[in-house]
């Protein structure tokens, strides 16, 4: 079955899938984000609040909630059920590209223009890690769906692997509800101990848009603007290229 949802702004920036619903959200590059039923093609709702494009969307996946990142530098949390935005991050100095929710922990991911990926705790509405090390727009960035790991892609050619264990045990030691003392989850903000870098993947020829890791398996795909696919291994220690998908 294929439903068509269309709407009069013609540039979808991004797409989420609810995890149980047949619930889709787009976000738009007129600032509107958009959500619809996808089996009957209807719009359902639509949450106006950013100033410009917004081109990352996510569904939390288990709470009535969804992050949204746009060009007014600006992440803003909503409550589908209130239908509303309840908070918004601010600490991002450019255009943001994704944004993410975590599986398990009360953290977003965030990818930017001003070359970093940041980590935020959205129960306590504070930035807990700043990843710098990339000297171009960053495009994505994504959690892992099991391991301590965040992989990130930029046009300065490169995709990063970053281990984020020790950013885990400080946050979960605080509190599992996420509301322990401020200080410490405010502490070493720029630290090294809490997200290194743990692997950079360089093979591309040219700026990196996206990259995602494998549900299962220790796998990474990247697509670049040189047209190629290319598909990465790692174990504890390296990561390596394995192929190259060619093509496009």
């Amino acid at each position: 079955m294929l439903v068509k949802c269309e709407t009069k702004s013609n540039r979808v920036k991004g797409l989420s899938f609810h995890p149980k619903l047949s619930w889709i959200l787009a976000s738009l590059h007129n600032g509107t984000i958009q959500l619809w039923d996808y089996r009957i093609g209807s719009l359902i709702d639509k949450f106006d609040e950013h100033e410009g494009p917004v081109r990352g969307v996510d569904f939390h996946p288990s709470q009535p909630l969804f992050v949204s990142g746009g060009d007014d530098y600006k992440i803003k949390v909503w409550n589908y059920k209130q239908r509303r935005c309840i908070f918004t991050l601010l600490g991002h100095l450019d255009y943001i590209r994704t944004v993410q929710f975590h599986p398990e922990y009360p953290w977003i991911l965030s990818a930017s223009d001003d070359q970093t990926v940041r980590i935020w705790n959205w129960q306590s509405r504070s930035c807990i890690a700043v990843l710098t090390g990339h000297n171009h727009y960053v495009m994505c960035a994504q959690f892992h769906r099991k391991d301590d790991l965040v992989v990130s892609a930029s046009l300065d050619q490169t995709v990063r692997v970053w281990d984020i264990s020790g950013l885990r045990e400080k946050t979960v030691s605080i509190s599992g509800s996420g509301s322990g003392p401020s200080h410490s989850q405010h502490a070493d903000v720029f630290g090294t101990s809490d997200a290194v870098v743990k692997y950079v993947l360089e093979g591309h020829d040219r700026g990196v848009n996206w990259a995602s890791f494998h549900p299962s398996l220790p796998l990474i795909v990247s697509g670049a603007d040189d047209r190629l696919i290319k598909l990465w291994r790692m174990n504890e220690t390296k990561a390596w290229e394995v192929d190259t998908l060619r093509g496009h």
